[in-house]
C-alpha cells in the first residue's frame, strides 16, 4: 500500500497537467519548454538513480542486457500501439485526431494503452526504491512527478485540438494515474526479497525503456516548439533532478 500511495502521488501530476490545460491552454512554446525540463529531469534520473545504481550490483554485460531489453520492449510495444492508432499520443499539435480516425474504433484505446506503456517502467522502479526500509527515493519521486506533468500537458493540448471531450480526458488521465500507482505497488511486491542483481537488471530495463520513450516522444516535441533556449531548460531540469538525487 505504501508503494501504491507513493505511485499515486507521483502520477497525480498527470491530472494536474491536464487541469492546467483545461483551465487555460498554454501556447505550444510553453508546452515545449515544460517538456524540455521534464526530459532533463528524466535523463538525470536514468543516469544517476537507475544506471549508476544498477552498475554497483551487476557486471557491465548484464547492465547492457537490461538496457537493451528495456529499449527493445518499449520499441516493439510502441510500434504496435502506433499501428493501432496511438501514434503521436503526446503531441500538442492535434495530430491524434488524424491517427484515431485512420485507425477507426481502436485509436482512442491505443492512445490510452500507449499512455499506460509510457508510465509503467518508471512507476515500477519507484515502488522498488522502498525495498530495504529506507523510504522512497526523493529523486525518483520528483523525476516521475516532474516528467509526467509536461507529458500530460502536451497530450491534453493535442487531444483537445483533435476534438476529444474533456470528460474523456479526465477518464484517460484518471485511469492512467491509478494504473501507475498499481505498478508502483507491484514493483515493491515483485522485487521485495529479490537479489541485488535482479533489482539492478530491472533498473537497467526501466532505464532503457525510459530513454527510448524520451527520444521518441518528449525530446522531438521540446525541440520543435521550445525555441533556442530548449537546451538550457533541459540542462536546468537535469541539474534540478541531480540536486534532488544528492539529498534523496
Amino acid at each position: 500500500m505504501e508503494g501504491f500511495w507513493w505511485g499515486l502521488l507521483a502520477s497525480s501530476s498527470l491530472l494536474i497537467g491536464a487541469a492546467v490545460v483545461l483551465w487555460r491552454p498554454p501556447g505550444q512554446r510553453a508546452v515545449g519548454l515544460v517538456m524540455a525540463f521534464g526530459a532533463g529531469v528524466l535523463i538525470s534520473a536514468v543516469a544517476y538513480d537507475l544506471v549508476e545504481d544498477a552498475s554497483r550490483s551487476v557486471s557491465g554485460w548484464l547492465l547492457l542486457a537490461g538496457l537493451a531489453g528495456g529499449a527493445l520492449t518499449f520499441f516493439v510495444g510502441d510500434r504496435v500501439i502506433d499501428n493501432l492508432g496511438g501514434e503521436g499520443r503526446k503531441r500538442s499539435t492535434g495530430v491524434q485526431g488524424r491517427t484515431v480516425q485512420a485507425a477507426g474504433g481502436t485509436g482512442g484505446a491505443a492512445i490510452a494503452l500507449g499512455t499506460v506503456l509510457d508510465g509503467i517502467p518508471e512507476s515500477v522502479v519507484l515502488g522498488a526504491t522502498l525495498i530495504g526500509g529506507g523510504g522512497v527515493s526523493v529523486a525518483m519521486l520528483a523525476a516521475v512527478f516532474l516528467s509526467n506533468l509536461p507529458e500530460a500537458m502536451a497530450a491534453t493540448s493535442g487531444l483537445l485540438k483533435s476534438g476529444t471531450r474533456p470528460s474523456r480526458l479526465w477518464m484517460l488521465w484518471g485511469s492512467t494515474t491509478v494504473v501507475s500507482a498499481l505498478a508502483a505497488g507491484f514493483g515493491y511486491l515483485a522485487l521485495d526479497g529479490a537479489s541485488p542483481a535482479v533489482v539492478a537488471v530491472t533498473q537497467a530495463f526501466a532505464a532503457g525503456a525510459l530513454l527510448t520513450m524520451l527520444v521518441d516522444t518528449m525530446i522531438p516535441e521540446a525541440t520543435e516548439f521550445g525555441g533556442p533556449v530548449t537546451g538550457l531548460v533541459t540542462v536546468l531540469g537535469f541539474a534540478t533532478a541531480f540536486g534532488l538525487s544528492s539529498i534523496g
